[in-house]
């Protein structure tokens, strides 16, 4: 005989299992699609080819060519003569609206 206990046990763990496949296949088909993700040179083609996509959006895509620092590279500290840029920073702040009910923002 299998107690109630035994049973709400094994159905949280079949739902657990079954949730965190879901996120592990959902990751895995995000990184199939960067991993075949087609590689554009950076060159003056680049800006057509944008502007010929749908929505003048191209989704993964890897863009090879050199990239000139704004004032000086950030130096690796872990690799020595490793250096990289920051492309683009993006801050979004989300509206806050105080709620007088919960009363919380």
């Amino acid at each position: 005989p299998v107690s109630p206990g035994e049973l709400l046990c094994l159905g949280s763990s079949l739902a657990f299992s079954g949730l965190f496949y879901y996120l592990y296949r959902k990751k895995a088909r995000a990184m199939a699609r960067v991993q075949e993700a087609p590689k554009l040179q950076v060159d003056n083609d680049l800006p057509a080819l944008v502007s010929a996509a749908d929505g003048r959006c191209l989704p993964y895509v890897a863009l090879e060519g050199i990239v000139l620092p704004a004032k000086t590279a950030l130096i690796s500290h872990y690799h020595e003569g490793l250096q990289g840029v920051i492309q683009k920073l993006l801050l979004k702040e989300h509206r806050l609206i105080w709620n007088s009910l919960a009363r919380s923002w």
